[in-house]
């Protein structure tokens, strides 16, 4: 089959394409309002962007009415946000949390979750205490990608993560380990998956810069930096000698 989004119909009872691309982390956000309410709402376009320093977005469709969600103005407004993994055990939590209620609504009341305190954001946001894992966001910028009405718009909402709490319980020798969070991702339709297991490919022929960027680590990048400023260094003070112009 073949089809052009928007020119023509794929033919198909359900639109493939979202069923395409997966399967997708979810982008469990919470937020609080510029009066104090606290909002936590599941988006399955989320991803990380880099790693020193670390950046995560989400992206959010507009409501059926054409207005921007409640995520994106809180995060706007306060200038913080943080990423919540949605896991297994969490998942009806999370499905709760999906749904539009009216503005002003404390999904985590409706969801009977917890509220823990951010640590290190300008303005305190609520974290799902019950997650393994949270992501301490600062708003960075907003990009707008028009679409067609109602809810074609999106908002791309970038944010730095400043700080990251992981439950020591699911931590395996010294790696974070899925088998314990068990996170779950979205699919196509009203499908998600559940990750339950892992294998490792290291990729053949690679040097040791390429492999600890693939990890993403940044304390293998910092130390690069160093090596590579003080071998620049080391190369003017050579040439700084030769020139009698010795520092």
């Amino acid at each position: 089959m073949f089809y052009e989004p928007g020119k023509t119909d794929h033919g198909l009872p359900h639109d493939p394409f979202k069923a395409c691309v997966i399967p997708r982390p979810i982008g469990w956000i919470s937020t609080v309002s510029s009066s104090g309410t606290a909002n936590l709402a599941p988006y399955s376009q989320f991803t990380n962007l880099t790693f020193d320093p670390p950046y995560v977005l989400f992206s959010s469709n507009q409501t059926v009415n054409s207005t921007r969600k409640d995520t994106v103005v809180n995060a706007e407004s306060t200038g913080s946000f943080v990423w919540n993994l949605a896991t297994y055990p969490l998942r009806e939590a999370m499905n709760i949390t999906a749904q539009q209620f009216p503005h002003g609504v404390d999904e985590f009341e409706k969801a009977g979750l917890t509220k823990e305190p951010s640590t290190v954001l300008p303005v305190s946001v609520p974290m799902v205490k019950e997650s393994p894992v949270r992501f301490e966001c600062v708003y960075h910028s907003t990009m707008r990608l028009p679409g067609n009405p109602p809810m074609g718009t999106v908002d791309v909402v970038v944010g730095r993560v400043v700080g990251v709490h992981v439950d020591d319980g699911v931590i395996t020798d010294g790696i974070l380990d899925v088998r314990k969070t068990k996170p779950i991702a979205r699919c196509g339709y009203f499908q998600y998956a559940v990750v339950e297991d892992t294998f490792e490919m290291v990729i053949p022929g690679m040097s040791q810069d390429v492999l600890y960027g693939l990890e993403g680590s940044a304390r293998r990048n910092g130390e690069r930096a160093r090596e590579i400023s003080g071998g620049e260094k080391g190369e003017e003070e050579e040439k700084g000698e030769g020139n009698g112009e010795g520092r």
